[in-house]
């Protein structure tokens, strides 16, 4: 968390290219968002985000449809333990992912 000029504390971070640049590249599996299971695109109302909440990477973005910016994730696949719906799943890298799961 950091503060502002206006000193109030801020909690909410975003990905940035930083001296390891875009991380992604590091990681084993990725995240695949089932969109049909996810609470926040079935009720299209900004509930839930369990995933945005607990990513370390600040890579879930808190939009509908909820997306992950795969060019930073670093596939700890923590959204996808935290995910009540089970929405979220993680694939390893080379496999098909898109198959049936609504996109990422």
């Amino acid at each position: 968390m950091g503060t502002r000029e206006c000193r109030h504390i801020c909690d909410e971070s975003s990905p940035g290219i930083g001296e390891a640049g875009r991380t992604g590249e590091w990681r084993n599996a990725f995240p695949v968002i089932n969109q049909e299971k996810c609470v926040v695109t079935k009720r299209n109302k900004l509930t839930c985000f369990l995933c945005w909440l607990y990513c370390p990477d600040a890579v879930v973005r808190k939009e509908i449809p909820v997306s992950i910016d795969l060019e930073y994730c670093k596939g700890c696949g923590i959204c996808a333990q935290v995910c009540p719906a089970q929405a979220i799943t993680m694939v390893n890298e080379g496999e098909s992912c898109l198959e049936g799961t609504g996109g990422i």
